[in-house]
């Protein structure tokens, strides 16, 4: 059963940074790819970033220049370093991985942007 940590997220003004964390245990050497999703409140959920296996990242165009991912593939851990942070980067972050075939979220940790 493949679980997900999440960590840091919280509060931060207009141009700070904040940087997330996610810890897969359970998954062996088979996840496909990590990355992080966000949902702020009436919207849908959106892909922020993802980094695969094969070292190929996406980003949402919206944080490319602001957002960096990277993933330890031997730790199965994977960082969002969020700098440059406007209000409009609030919402609901989770974690996800792709395993197996599977889907698995995080928790979800909060990211709150304002002065």
């Amino acid at each position: 059963q493949v679980q997900l940590m999440e960590s840091g997220g919280g509060s931060a003004q207009p141009g700070g940074s904040l940087r997330l964390s996610c810890a897969a245990s359970g998954s062996g050497s088979g996840i496909y790819v990590m990355g992080w999703y966000r949902q702020a409140p009436g919207k849908q959920r959106e892909l922020v970033a993802r980094v695969f296996t094969s070292g190929t990242i996406n980003y949402k165009d919206s944080v490319k220049g602001r957002f960096t991912i990277s993933r330890d593939n031997a730790e199965n851990t994977v960082v969002l370093q969020m700098n440059m942070l406007k209000p409009e980067d609030t919402a609901v972050y989770y974690c996800n991985v792709v395993v197996g075939g599977q889907v698995i979220w995080g928790q979800g940790t909060q990211v709150t942007v304002s002065s």
